[in-house]
Order: C-alpha cells, then structure tokens, then sequence
C-alpha cells in the first residue's frame, strides 16, 4: 500500500488550497514545502471573484475575508507623483462591503456571487496552512526539501530531505505546486513558453504604522507613481505594511524610493528586499502520466490583473474533483487526462490578460517626462498628456471580470457539445451564460438564497428550472451505473430560469455546465460517460 494517495510538492496557496480540497473530499495526502514555516512576503495580493465563490464552496470566505483588507476601504487606484500631491488620475472601485451591496441587488447573472477580497500571500498561506492541519486526511510537512520523482503504471515515489534524512513517500499521484523554478517540471522535461526577463524590478516591504491614516490625498490600495522609477505602492492588508516596487540599481536604492514617494516625514522599517522579474509564459506541458503540475509551475503571469495564484487556485480544484473521482474509483481514464485540456488553455488565456494589462501600464509609463513636477506650462501639458493615457490604459489591469469569470472549457472531452454559439471571449466584460464549459453563473433564488450555495461540490447536479420536472431516472441510473454521486435540484422561481436560459442544467461538483437543454438528454448513458470520463476520445 502506498504512503498516501496524493504528495504534494509546495505549500504555497495553491499546494495548500489542493490539500484542504482533497482533504474535504476525503482523499488522503502528504503536503511538503521546503520551508520551515510560511514566510512574511508579499506575494500575490488580492483573491479574485471566482476565486472567492471557490472558497466560499470550500467554507473558507468569511475566515479570508475577516483576515484581509478591511472590507469598507474601497480598492481604488492613484496615479501620483507622490502621496502629498494631488492625484493625476483617481480610479474609484468599490469597496468590499459597496461590491457585496450591488451583488444584492444585481438579478440578471451579471455579478459573481463573491467579490474579490484584498488579502496578502503572508496572511492568506497561515489561514490555509492552519486549515490544513485541521484535517485527519492531509498530513502537512515544513521544512521537508523535494528532491526527485519516480514514476510507474502503480504509482509513484517522491524523494524528500528531512534534516540529514532522506525519505521515500509513495502516493498514487504526484502534484507539483513547487513554483516558477519547479523541480517537479524540470525532471518531466516541459518547458516554459513565452516571454522571459521582460524587465527586473526590486520589491520592498516597510512597516509604517501610522502612513495609511495620514495619507492626504484619499484612502485606496494601489498607489502608482509616475517617475523614472516605475514605482508602484500597495497598502498590504494590515494597512501598517506597504511595499513597493520599483527600478533602481541596488537595493539600498529602495528607501529613497520609498521616501520620494511617501514625501512626508514618517518613521518606517524596510523588512526586506528582493527582485524579481517579469515573465509571460506557460508550460508545453500540464501532466505526464501520474504527475501534474499547477499553479507557477505551469504558468508566470505579470501581476497586473491579480490573475497568476487566483488561475493556480483554478487548476487546484479542476484537478482536486477529478483525483478524488477517480481516487474513489468512479472517474473514467478521460477523467484526469482531461486536466490539461481544460486548464491549459486558461493559463494560455490568463497570461494573455496579464499580457494586455501589463502593456497598458507601460504604454502611460512611457508618457513620463522629467518635466512632469514642474510647475511650467511644458510640466502642466506632461501631467495632461500622461493622465490621458493613463485614464484608458491603466483600466486594463483593474477591470477584467471576463477574465475572471468568463472562461470556459472548449473542446474539453468533459463537455457535452452544445449547437449554440459560444460565449464572446472578452476579458473585460462578463455576459453570464450557460453554455456548456462555462462556470454556472450566479442566480438568486425567491427566497434570498443563492444557487450557487443549493449544489453540492461531491456530486453531479441536475438543475430543473422554471417548473419544468421531467423524469430524471434515465439519467440518474446512468450516472449509478459509473458509481458516480448524481442529485436532482428543483430551484423554484424563474428569475433563475431567466438568467440560465433553459429548463434543464446538469452542472459538475466544480460548477461548470456539462450539459443543458429543455428536454432530458436522448442518451443518456452517453452524457453520463462524457462526464465521468468513461467516453471514448
């Protein structure tokens, strides 16, 4: 018997988020991260829409919400030329607590059911790593270092350092969640593709305790300076943490930066320096055989648009469903196979995103002028000319709900082909809809509840909408005769109905849409093998 059923390899958000998830599903696993404990780092700052409605499914919103930025400071963004002057360019977004308001009131399917929360990685790794431990399924091992693989048709055995020690942990699968360097990716040979080393900047934390309340010029969360230096500064979740990013030549550059943009006298620490380099790339590759690989691994994404951990958290549940599927001896062999075709074009997707934001934010950059403080005619036409650009470009990285709710898995061999036209891919804009390999949009029922919390994440899910009841046996004896978990949902009301354009919906423990139609599916035991992986591909 093998160790466990699934090692992890890295316990970032992604590697965290994939055991609390199989561990909820009952999936025994082994979690090892080379450190010792998480680190107090910024990294990734913001969990996106989608990927709050996957932790609200995971039980895990209101802990994350409680832990992040305070829900009433809106995430508004500031271009300036410090933080005493006033602004170039004010973008307002609503706050938490003003997005869940509109949420609330919005019945057409246009909103996620979850806004996005402002949260650090430092803040958001502790959560899920205690999370982790809580669990009797998943065993969680720091300070553990991941040396190599071996793979068979049985299984497979993962090489860890423990102290002077080295251990074999055999699983049934392998998950490497181990970063932009992966070992795990190296050793399968795949290689990244796209843009490398597209601009080096240094990243600075400081703590400054009394800065959030005396900035003058309005409360947000991004600060982008226009300067020779491409400053950027993020109010951190604490709102006593900030961190900047910039381009200087050494690291002991990064206090005058941080001064130069702050322009006020304040008493701060700086905790850390490091850089960092921008990239735009996706691997060849997303599994070989009983490994896989998610999250950084497989994709670098500039941060701008907040899309590279939230895509991670992505792959993490598409890959989670389908393990414990196939783990608990009812996923077909298209099951798994299945992973890479579906995520790996949304990394393809997501880095695109990156892409068209990132540009946008370069293309204002370039605006700059030394002249631009002065208090000249030539300085005024510099700040006018840089603002105008700014006012079109800089939306680019801060409004990309399509990205964030609008993807969809076409062409996966999960998806059952529908005759109607796709859903326009548009990064910025989200229109909901129901065709098949979209995520199911969120719909308000008659009595307040939302749909989206009525189906189960362990099992298929027949949606019948509108009144419509047709006899679901055919399909239900399908689905029982593959042992795969199937409920039938009556949603009352039309409002739902409405929104999701048909009477009939078969939905995935993951939300996105199998199937849909007005009339029960004439082959049944063909839609049941579709979505449990047992069709022919």
């Amino acid at each position: 018997m093998p160790d466990t059923d699934v090692v992890i390899i890295g316990a970032g958000p992604v590697g965290l988020t994939l055991a609390v998830d199989l561990g909820r599903r009952g999936i025994n696993c082994i979690l090892i991260e080379r450190k010792a404990a998480p680190q107090f780092l910024p990294k990734m700052e913001r969990c996106n829409a989608r990927t709050m409605e996957i932790y609200r499914r995971m039980g895990l919103a209101d802990r994350i919400r409680a832990a992040g930025f305070p829900r009433d400071v809106p995430m508004d963004v500031f271009i300036v030329t410090s933080l005493v002057e006033p602004p170039l360019l004010h973008l307002k977004y609503p706050s938490v607590a003003e997005a869940q308001g509109i949420i609330a009131g919005t019945h057409d399917g246009s909103q996620p059911l979850e806004p996005y929360q402002l949260i650090s990685q430092y803040t958001l790794e502790p959560l899920l790593k205690s999370v982790a431990e809580t669990l009797p399924r998943v065993d969680v091992r720091y300070g553990c270092e991941y040396l190599s693989f071996e793979q068979d048709a049985a299984g497979v055995t993962a090489f860890a350092k423990h102290g002077a020690e080295t251990k074999a942990i055999t699983a049934r699968y392998l998950v490497g969640c181990d970063g932009g360097g992966s070992l795990v990716r190296k050793q399968l040979g795949f290689q990244l593709e796209g843009e490398a080393n597209i601009l080096q900047l240094r990243q600075a934390l400081y703590r400054c305790d009394d800065l959030f309340e005396r900035i003058p010029i309005g409360k947000g969360r991004h600060y982008h300076v226009a300067d020779n230096h491409a400053g950027f500064l993020i109010v951190q979740d604490s709102t006593k943490h900030f961190t900047l990013h910039a381009v200087v030549d050494q690291d002991s550059d990064m206090a005058a930066a941080f001064e130069q943009a702050v322009a006020m006298p304040v008493k701060y620490e700086m905790l850390y320096v490091g850089t960092w380099r921008q990239n735009l790339m996706v691997a060849d590759r997303y599994q070989s055989g009983r490994v896989f690989l998610a999250g950084d691994a497989v994709h670098l994404m500039i941060p701008t648009g907040g899309l590279g951990m939230n895509s991670g958290v992505g792959d993490a549940i598409d890959l989670s469903w389908k393990l414990a599927a196939t783990l608990q001896g009812w996923g077909g062999p298209a099951l798994l196979a299945s992973y890479e075709a579906e995520r790996r074009p949304v990394g393809l997707r997501n880095v695109g995103a990156s892409r068209f934001a990132s540009l946008g934010r370069r293309k204002w950059r370039a605006a700059w002028r030394p002249e631009l403080r002065d208090d000249t005619p030539e300085g005024a036409a510099a700040r006018a000319n840089l603002t105008t650009i700014a006012s079109v470009e800089q939306r680019k990285g801060n409004e990309m709900i399509g990205a964030e709710l609008g993807y969809f898995y076409a062409g996966s061999p999960l998806i059952c082909p529908d005759e109607g036209a796709p859903p326009e891919d548009d990064i910025t804009r989200y229109a909901p809809s129901t065709f098949p390999g979209v995520r199911l949009p969120h719909a308000w029922l008659p009595d307040g509840g939302a749909v989206q919390d009525r189906i189960a994440d362990d099992r298929f899910s027949l949606l019948r909408l509108g009144g419509a009841r047709p006899d679901p046996a055919p399909l239900a004896d399908a689905f029982a005769r593959h042992g795969a978990p199937f409920a039938v949902s009556d949603l009352p009301g039309y409002e739902p109905r409405d929104v999701y354009g048909r009477d009939l919906i078969l939905v995935r423990p993951d939300l996105h849409v199998v199937w849909r139609g007005n009339a029960m599916p004439a082959e049944p035991e063909r839609l049941a093998m579709i979505a449990t992986g047992h069709a022919a591909t």
